[in-house]
């Protein structure tokens, strides 16, 4: 069985300026400051002062229960990634989290500045099985407001984006991923949580997350001909 590149066991607080653990403490202090702003955002923007977002689009795309299947496994994918690079792959765990953070400063700045909701959440369900009563249960708890732009997608751009850097990964997972994030990226419209304009706003954002995180090491020496 693959060893962590780090022995966790020995992480202590009080240890985060250590080269050791020392790329844990952006990560800790970025998912502190995402929460905080997530409670305020949530809580503070009332709905009515909310601009709803909608476009032609959102009119032809049918709520479809069985896309919750691949819009809830996005927690899992933001969760398992995130674990799996901080066992066995701290640089990509760095960049990943630096993506996210970028991505979260940006989209929390427009939740303020320009705050936003979406009125497409079906009033009744047309059927009643296990996958309409998940996608009640989550709305129950997620808010309409803050959904412009979507960090479902931005999220998912930023682990299709480290993946596919990863030379030890193979093509077949490389695609398989890259269909997976498509889907999650649907499944936001599908299960009505975000317009398309949510989906489409998300694009500049982690294009500006992927320059930020990869220009001099990766995309620079690409563009200009030079070697990494």
């Amino acid at each position: 069985m693959k060893k962590p590149v780090v022995d966790y066991r020995e992480f202590r607080f009080s240890r985060l300026n250590t080269p050791q653990f020392a790329h844990m403490k952006p990560a800790i202090l970025g998912w502190l400051f995402y929460f905080s702003f997530y409670f305020l955002t949530e809580n503070l923007i009332p709905a009515e002062i909310c601009h709803p977002i909608h476009c032609a689009l959102d009119d032809m795309i049918p709520f479809c229960e069985y896309f919750a299947v691949f819009y809830v496994f996005w927690y899992l994918l933001v969760f398992g990634s995130l674990i799996f690079t901080l066992l066995y792959d701290v640089e990509s765990f760095t960049r990943l989290s630096k993506f996210i953070f970028i991505t979260q400063f940006i989209a929390m700045t427009i939740y303020i500045l320009y705050p936003s909701r979406q009125d497409l959440r079906p009033e009744v369900f047309l059927r009643d099985n296990f996958l309409t009563r998940l996608m009640a249960f989550i709305y129950s708890f997620d808010t309409s407001t803050g959904v412009f732009p979507s960090l479902h997608v931005a999220y998912s751009m930023g682990i299709l984006s480290v993946a596919l850097k990863k030379k030890d990964l193979g093509a077949g997972w490389k695609w398989s991923l890259a269909v997976l994030v498509v889907l999650i990226c649907l499944a936001t419209a599908f299960v009505k949580q975000h317009s398309m304009l949510d989906v489409f706003a998300a694009l500049p954002v982690s294009l500006a997350a992927e320059l930020l995180v990869y220009w001099n090491d990766y995309w620079k020496p690409r563009l200009t001909g030079k070697k990494e």
